[in-house]
């Protein structure tokens, strides 16, 4: 095993069960890789020391030889989101107010993951409190994208989308509630994987209005994202809306022939795209094609600007509740990004009865679209309306020539299988004329999570677009 850092996770996996490698070695070529590479990329954030992460490794290493295997994680160097809680290691949100928060606590998820096996070697960046697909923050600065260091890695889940494509870590965990699971999975020809809402439980001050936000995995490889979802995934009671248990095993030989495939696109010519992008993952239908599909191009049918109304709503409404306290300290909202401030100001603007008609159209939001799914078994959309741009931009201003009106219009294409409750996978489109990549959503029925993991494992197979990989 020459680079040990370019097997799969699942296949690192087997070879330390079967002691074909040992945990030290594994961590010793991390860290190595690493050393190296992040300095240029900035995606692994608070990394814990080598001497300690080596013992730890070690440690792993005599548990095994003990004859206890802890699970598929086990000795597997992992990098937590820094929206996540992880107890003992510095969880900034990407925020100058929480630059010394050391949780004493891990979240639902990355306690499961720690019980796996996994050994937590710090966090991947991610913007401040999550806010903006583009992970840069005052505390630990910009994620460049591996395959251009000058263009974003996306985010939120950029620092671990990077870190992927990078071959900084094997698999890794993200959150998504406007695209963060989905836009740097394009961003940097990854996979990403956003459950449906409910699959993975979390912890939350507030458990029963924030249903758009949920974390997911994401990875190299599809089997590799199911893995580490099925880990994630399943009730826990002190998440009151986590769903029961049920089998998420990936079915990696699904046949595709016959299923119907419908193409969003730009519903209509209502999103702009920047040139490229659309034709880019219009070409990937091609895939599905080959497959044995059916594919036909989709009409809106729903009021897109009422959608985005909607959308904004919902948004204000759960950002400005929840950053209520630190806005209301002045010292602690002048350390805010102005687009949190401003979220949280029309937020402060909304009536109930604003959100209850939010709640309204969303709801037909969602019977339109499951009216679409008595017609395709999957719906396909970009994962974003433009390649990754320059780092050092806060927000993409514009999009072939039409003015973006909010630093998150310029993604307003993922908001409709999150305001669905949708799963959705992420998966390459391939690259453009400028050698960056982007990538397309293939969205599934309500809680069919298996059934869009097996739809994307066999897009996979008949693609090579994630076994190109960026040059160091």
């Amino acid at each position: 095993m020459q680079d040990i850092t370019a097997l799969s996770a699942l296949a690192l996996s087997a070879a330390i069960a079967e002691r074909r490698v040992d945990c030290r070695g594994v961590m010793a070529a991390y860290l190595s890789r690493i050393e190296v590479i992040n300095p240029r990329i900035n995606a692994i954030v608070s990394l814990r020391s080598a001497e300690d992460l080596l013992a730890e490794a070690e440690a792993a290493d005599r548990a095994l030889a003990a004859g206890e295997h802890r699970g598929w994680l086990h000795g597997l160097p992992f990098a937590v989101k820094d929206l996540s809680e992880a107890k003992g290691i510095l969880c900034s949100f990407g925020s100058a107010n929480y630059a010394d928060f050391v949780p004493d606590y891990d979240d639902i998820h990355v306690e499961r993951i720690r019980a796996a096996g996994a050994i937590i070697i710090g966090k991947t960046n991610a913007p401040e409190m999550g806010l903006g697909s583009h992970s840069y923050n005052p505390v630990f600065g910009v994620t460049r994208n591996p395959y251009d260091t000058g263009r974003s890695a996306g985010g939120s889940s950029g620092g671990a989308a990077a870190a992927l494509a990078a071959r900084l870590v094997p698999v890794a965990d993200g959150s998504d509630m406007m695209g963060s699971l989905r836009n740097p999975a394009g961003f940097n020809n990854v996979v990403g994987f956003r459950p449906s809402f409910g699959r993975v439980p979390s912890l939350g001050n507030e458990l029963f209005l924030g249903q758009l936000a949920v974390n997911g995995p994401m990875g190299r490889s599809v089997a590799d994202v199911a893995a580490l979802f099925a880990t994630q995934a399943g009730h826990d009671p002190r998440d009151p809306l986590s769903l029961t248990d049920e089998s998420l095993s990936l079915d990696a030989h699904r046949d595709l022939s016959g299923a119907r495939i419908g193409w969003l696109g730009d519903f209509g010519g209502y999103l702009p795209f920047e040139p490229g992008v659309l034709e880019l993952c219009r070409a990937s239908l091609d895939v599905f094609r080959r497959l044995g599909c059916t594919v036909e191009e989709v009409a809106p049918g729903f009021d897109m600007a009422r959608l985005w109304q909607t959308w904004r709503t919902l948004r204000h409404f759960l950002v400005a509740n929840g950053q209520a306290a630190d806005y209301a300290d002045p010292a602690r909202r002048a350390r805010m990004k102005r687009e949190m401030i401003w979220e949280v100001e029309d937020g402060q603007q909304l009536s109930a009865n604003d959100v209850y008609a939010a709640s309204l159209a969303r709801s037909d939001w969602h019977r339109h679209v499951a009216g679409l799914f008595e017609t395709y078994d999957f719906l396909i959309l970009p994962s974003a309306q433009v390649f990754p741009f320059d780092a050092e931009l806060d927000w993409p201003k514009a999009i072939d020539g039409r003015a973006m009106d909010t630093y998150h219009r310029w993604m307003e294409v993922v908001i409709g299988p999150t305001l669905a409750g949708l799963p959705v996978a992420a998966m390459p489109a391939g690259f453009g004329a400028n050698g960056l990549p982007a990538g397309i959503q293939i969205i599934g029925r309500a809680r069919a999570d298996r059934d869009v993991l097996a739809a994307a494992a066999s897009y996979e197979k008949a693609t090579d677009w994630l076994g190109q990989h960026p040059q160091f």
